[in-house]
């Protein structure tokens, strides 16, 4: 625009100029030389861009000259360079138009690689105040990671608890979504492990050392401001809830890939405190891996009421969680009542989120568990126990989970086929198990509290948790057991327990300790957790399956993982623990040395 103007004054004052001249030269013709230098004059205080109007004729005065072709060719010079001009201020309020849309633009692709490079919640929110996040974040594919050894608190809300992580998801977060199709976003991970183990019962029969790889691949859909879902594939065996491992064995036989989630969220618009989800999901509340393994999705459907405090100066956050997890369905046996019994479990959670500092942060959960029925768990996991597993009744497979075999205390009951032989009964080599309960029921009081701390570097936040469960109906279903069949000509029925019931083990502790971060490029932490769990504490087939077993057990853990790039994890885990060895004579068994090094890659 300012070199259109210069053209302009440029071409005013040329005109003027030449205009000037063109009267002196008439006027000096007709001897008024001093009247044309007088109008030039008066031309010149004039505004730029209009011509001085023509002289009134004098009396007596000779006829004046017309305008020289000249001055006409002067005009349409200054017509065509005010329409130049006009044209370049023109060209120029386009050009900045352009640079502002392509400003924009910049901006934008800014926006996304920052997205796609960052990890969608920082280490510090677990340290800090939580930052806001989509309605269904928590529901979403990416299990969470940062300080602590829990999983993300997997509540459909506003804002969210404290970040939580795990041994074997905490890398869940740094799934990127680096792929997107419309309302489809894409993510996964990959992990190899070299698992090995020493020590154990004084015979070895547990020294092993394994390769096994773990694969995940997720799609999670926005169907509306209001309406999410999602699924997981994920390899390992279909009969374990509580791992996605995959062993390298199998004679090079293909191996399985099943659907690890499917599920639909519901964040009311119009009250946004309330959250729904139903299918196979991520936990709607917030655990340790004392009571729920991290590779455990529950099914069945659960409730959010989500408040955020922002107003009040200590109190940040008020949630309450429900649950509804149906397990198992199974035919009545008996002849007056063959209907269809369903197994769940039903509960609830309590959590409150504090800042006690301004680099201190305090939350604390308080969760019931009930299993209700949980015997048909008892049957199956007897059955995939057996030699020869076989399904008595309808909707069980053989079960597999925990670190070993199941630790509760269990009766079962096993059926002997016979063939009478000159009237002594002789077994024929065959039987299969027809029953199994629990001696105990399950309805589990669980209190979590976590605090976390910043320091002066953002790389090493520090994490404190600890968990107290107790099972408030250890041995309650000792009563309950059924006594065997009576024998028949050609079936023998028995009873056998794993384990005497005590109403007083019923208790188990989590303390865990983490400095660091596994956000960035070079970043590093490390961990500390001690586990102690009697043997009614817990469900021990659907806690923390890497231990030694999953109750009556002591174990430490220690970790270490740093970051090589921001999507490339190396990590060291050790697992040293034993059964406990409570009212027993004989000397304890030697501690199991499990020591794993991984390498993570997610996408």
């Amino acid at each position: 625009m300012s070199s259109g103007n210069s053209l302009k004054s440029f071409a005013v004052a040329l005109l003027l100029t030449l205009s000037s001249v063109a009267h002196c030269s008439a006027a000096a013709g007709n001897g008024e030389g001093n009247s044309a230098v007088l109008s030039a004059s008066s031309a010149e205080s004039r505004p730029e861009g209009k011509l001085p109007p023509p002289a009134e004729a004098e009396p007596n005065a000779p006829p004046a000259t017309p305008l020289s072709p000249l001055l006409t060719e002067l005009q349409q010079l200054k017509d065509s360079v005010e329409g130049q001009s006009e044209r370049i201020d023109k060209q120029g309020r386009e050009i900045e138009s352009e640079r502002a849309a392509l400003r924009d633009e910049l901006n934008r692709i800014a926006q996304l690689e920052a997205k796609m490079s960052a990890p969608r919640n920082e280490a510090a929110a677990s340290t800090a105040l939580v930052a806001e996040a989509s309605p269904f974040s928590a529901y979403d594919s990416s299990p969470g990671v940062s300080v602590g050894s829990i999983e993300p608190a997997q509540t459909v809300q506003t804002q969210s608890p404290p970040a939580q992580g795990s041994v074997d998801r905490r890398l869940g977060e740094l799934e990127q979504r680096l792929k997107k199709l419309g309302p489809l976003s894409f993510s996964g991970d990959f992990r190899f492990r070299e698992d090995a183990f020493y020590g154990g019962p004084s015979n070895r029969s547990l020294d092993q050392n394994l390769q096994n790889y773990r694969l995940r691949f997720n799609i999670d859909v926005q169907l509306s401001d209001d309406l999410a879902g999602g699924f997981t594939l994920a390899s390992g065996n279909i009969n374990d809830p509580t791992s996605t491992n995959q062993t390298l064995t199998g004679f090079y036989a293909r191996k399985p890939i099943a659907l690890d989630r499917a599920f639909i969220a519901y964040h009311a618009g119009y009250f946004k405190p309330l959250s729904l989800v139903a299918g196979k999901f991520t936990y709607p509340w917030y655990n340790t891996e004392m009571t729920w393994d991290k590779d455990l999705n529950p099914e069945g459907f659960g409730q959010t009421l989500n408040f955020d405090l922002k107003s009040t100066p200590v109190l940040k956050r008020v949630a309450f969680i429900g649950f509804e997890l149906p397990f198992a369905q199974i035919a009545g046996v008996s002849l007056q009542n063959k209907s269809l019994m369903q197994s769940a479990v039903y509960g609830g959670q309590f959590q409150t989120q504090w800042r006690l500092t301004g680099w201190a942060n305090f939350t604390a959960y308080s969760g019931f568990y009930n299993f209700h029925n949980a015997d048909p768990m008892a049957l199956a996991l007897s059955i995939a126990s057996a030699k020869n597993p076989a399904t008595p009744l309808i909707g069980l497979l053989p079960l597999a989970g925990g670190g070993g075999a199941v630790q509760n205390s269990m009766t079962t009951t096993t059926a002997t086929s016979v063939v009478n032989v000159n009237g002594t009964l002789v077994p024929t080599g065959v039987s299969k198990i027809t029953d199994a309960q629990f001696a105990s029921k399950f309805g589990l009081f669980d209190n979590i509290a976590r605090f976390d701390f910043t320091t002066p570097s953002e790389r090493w936040p520090v994490a404190i948790i600890g968990d107290y469960v107790q099972n408030t109906e250890a041995c309650a279903n000792a009563g309950n057991i059924l006594a065997a069949p009576a024998n028949t000509a050609t079936t023998v029925y028995a009873q056998s327990a794993n384990f005497a019931c005590n109403s007083h083990q019923r208790r188990g502790y989590w303390l865990e300790a983490e400095v660091g971060r596994i956000l960035r490029k070079h970043d590093l932490q490390f961990g500390y957790t001690r586990m102690f769990i009697e043997r009614e504490a817990v469900l021990s087939n659907l806690n923390y399956n890497q231990i030694y077993q999953g109750s009556n057990v002591t174990e430490h853990r220690i970790s270490a993982f740093y970051t090589v790039r921001s999507n490339v994890i190396l990590d060291f885990i050790g697992l040293f623990g034993r059964p406990l060895n409570f009212g027993s004579s004989a000397a304890p068994i030697n501690t199991l040395d499990r020591l794993q090094f991984d390498i993570n890659y997610v996408f």
